[in-house]
């Protein structure tokens, strides 16, 4: 029989992250339109916790739910990811194109979202205060909702650190295993350029494996050049490579 463990993985790395140099950037973002946005440790663990206490408070998450994270790789898809984590529950990843069940699905295009119990429809631009237009009835949105949930989060229930945590295509990881075995290893202190366009479950195992280094990540829209001049201005340090 498993044993409940309030200390997840990913609750241990974000109290890590939002204590051990919480002012220097951990998730820089360039999108589209010339957008750059930039997480601190403490902004990055800001932003998860009120996630996670929408999903709580608002839609009911618990432990062992799965969460369907139909979005690019994106900062925002991390921050889902993150969120549902240390609440417990099981991220799906639909990159090979199916769509898996699951309790709660976050989209960006809700007009197809999956059939799920509840659907949250996530605006990508980082200055959205509100979905552009018209939501399917009894789709929730993000960007109206997040700000005004807490800054810090208290789980209700403990999760389990051996129910899943990851669902990739044939590929399922336990809540104990996310940082070792799911986290691609990275260098101490690395700042990792990381290409958006290789899909959410390798961003992912990307990203957590660059925070777990005690590093950070800048992740990259496919349709923004990866200059030198980029690479000179975020110091970066080494570039994500499968």
């Amino acid at each position: 029989m498993s044993i409940p463990d309030s200390t997840l993985p990913a609750s241990a790395l974000l109290a890590r992250l939002r204590s051990g140099h919480s002012s220097s950037p951990r998730l820089t973002w360039y999108g589209p339109d010339s957008e750059r946005v930039e997480l601190s440790g403490r902004v990055l663990d800001n932003w998860v916790a009120k996630t996670s206490n929408l999903l709580q408070d608002e839609l009911d998450a618990e432990p062992g739910m799965r969460l369907l994270v139909d979005m690019p790789a994106h900062w925002k898809s991390l921050v889902w990811s993150l969120a549902a984590w240390q609440l417990g529950m099981q991220v799906m990843l639909p990159d090979g194109g199916t769509h898996p069940a699951a309790d709660i699905a976050v989209t960006a295009e809700p007009a197809t979202a999956s059939e799920a119990t509840s659907i949250v429809a996530v605006a990508l631009p980082a200055l959205a205060m509100k979905w552009p237009g018209e939501l399917p009835r009894g789709v929730l949105d993000y960007a109206a909702e997040v700000r005004s949930h807490g800054d810090v989060f208290m789980a209700h229930q403990d999760g389990d650190s051996a129910s899943s945590a990851v669902g990739a295509g044939n590929a399922v990881y336990p809540h104990a295993a996310l940082l070792t075995d799911f986290a691609a290893r990275q260098t101490d202190g690395v700042r990792l350029l990381v290409p958006a366009g290789e899909g959410m479950t390798q961003v992912l195992a990307w990203a957590l494996g660059a925070w777990e280094a005690d590093g950070s990540v800048v992740l990259v829209h496919p349709a923004v050049a990866v200059t030198d001049q980029l690479l000179a201005a975020e110091r970066v340090s080494e570039t994500a490579a499968g």
